[in-house]
């Protein structure tokens, strides 16, 4: 089993907090950490369970009553679940009492938003990241804040590379031999999703729909948000293609990032970036194969870009930092793929290549983002396939992908 950089949140968290919910994609592995978590003395309750779920969502109160120390798996199922464990914790606020999971996010639903708000602790738990798949403690991102990035003496690069970002992080697709039966996992698992899991948190009309409309974002992943665009292509208003858009986002399926500005600079994009979560699924939504990818090297940028960002979102889970990501983007066309503002207001640029050379042009957007950060900016790295650190001038690095995790 994976060592889980969310696991020592979480136990920290039940140490001081009534509720405890973890939540992330379905098959992320959220099952296997909760159950490995529970211990003798905690009670577990799958909601995929029918029995278990009618009797939730018929008698929410009735089944909370009476359980303490107890794990509730899937509560996306009855999220009502979450007003019945408000009330027994408003009457016995002792910490540790519900280790919940959740495949959608369920706190952005109406009715239970604010059910429990400062009783319960939410952790985000994303598929495996590459430090977790290789048994390490990452450091990069406070490597990145230091500017003190090092070379790789076993770099993952070239085919490798590809290799590593067409995986993916599922626990299960990795498990799998070969490339053909991880495809094939994929698509079995979005189509869990699509007709599943979205049934879970809302009524979907056209929901035939949804695979050409999953199909047509994975071809955006990397690319600005245009709800118009996505909207036409299955044929409904522009309100429906973003609360679709929203939907995905609830499933984890995708991320929609938001734009980085300040009032130094008036020109700047403000329009959110989309990116798929998963680069395994993003690849099979796409068809993408690694002869294919191989043969045109062009289809592999938006794959590593939309990887990156996940794999900075699951190192996030693992830090210190208290950090926020965004993108940047100017009038000019200068951009930074992932913006990172810590709480200090500190700032740290990354942007993604998948050439193995740098070029001084490629610096661009991290010094036209550094320029109003003045004193603010701490550091900027350009990640690209190859082996080698190579300075770019003051607070600017050329520095090997594989430094995410190795």
């Amino acid at each position: 089993m994976f060592k889980r950089f969310v696991e020592p949140r979480a136990d920290e968290a039940l140490s001081d907090t009534p509720v405890v919910l973890i939540e992330g994609p379905r098959r992320a592995g959220k099952t296997t950490l909760v159950k490995s978590m529970g211990g003798a003395d905690r009670v577990y309750i799958t909601l995929d369970d029918q029995t278990m779920l009618e009797a939730a969502r018929s008698d929410p109160a009735g089944f909370v009553r009476g359980l303490d120390r107890a794990i509730i798996d899937g509560i996306q199922r009855a999220p009502d679940l979450l007003l019945a464990i408000k009330k027994t914790i408003d009457e016995d606020y002792r910490p540790g009492r519900f280790l919940l999971t959740g495949s959608a996010n369920v706190l952005t639903l109406p009715r239970v938003a604010d059910s429990l708000a400062g009783r319960m602790e939410t952790l985000q738990m994303l598929p495996l990241a590459r430090a977790e798949i290789e048994g390490r403690r990452p450091s990069f991102l406070e490597r990145l804040f230091e500017g003190k990035l090092q070379n790789q003496r076993k770099a993952v690069i070239g085919d490798n590379l590809v290799q590593t970002v067409l995986l993916g992080g599922f626990p299960e697709a990795i498990a799998r031999k070969g490339e053909r039966r991880r495809q094939d996992w994929a698509r079995s698992y979005l189509t869990s999703i699509l007709t599943r899991d979205l049934r879970d948190i809302a009524e979907v009309e056209k929901l035939t729909e949804l695979p050409k409309f999953v199909r047509l974002l994975a071809e955006h992943s990397g690319q600005l948000v245009n709800y118009s665009q996505f909207a036409a292509g299955i044929d409904v208003s522009h309100k429906t293609g973003q609360r679709y858009v929203g939907l995905l986002e609830q499933v984890f399926l995708i991320a929609t990032l938001q734009p980085w500005f300040t009032n130094a600079l008036k020109r700047i994009a403000k329009t959110p970036k989309l990116h798929f979560l998963d680069s395994g699924v993003l690849a099979s939504a796409r068809g993408l194969t690694f002869d294919r990818v191989k043969a045109d090297r062009g289809t592999f940028g938006a794959l590593l870009e939309s990887f990156v960002f996940s794999e900075v979102l699951k190192l996030m889970t693992a830090s210190d930092l208290r950090l926020t990501p965004h993108h940047f983007r100017d009038r000019e066309m200068r951009e930074v793929d992932i913006v990172l503002e810590r709480d200090d207001g500190m700032i740290a640029g990354i942007e993604v290549k998948a050439s193995a050379t740098v070029r001084s042009g490629d610096f661009a957007g991290l010094r036209a983002l550094a320029e109003p950060c003045g004193d603010r900016f701490a550091f900027g790295v350009v990640l690209y396939d190859n082996t080698d650190v190579v300075p770019f001038g003051d607070r600017l690095v050329a520095a090997p992908l594989s430094c995410l995790w190795n």
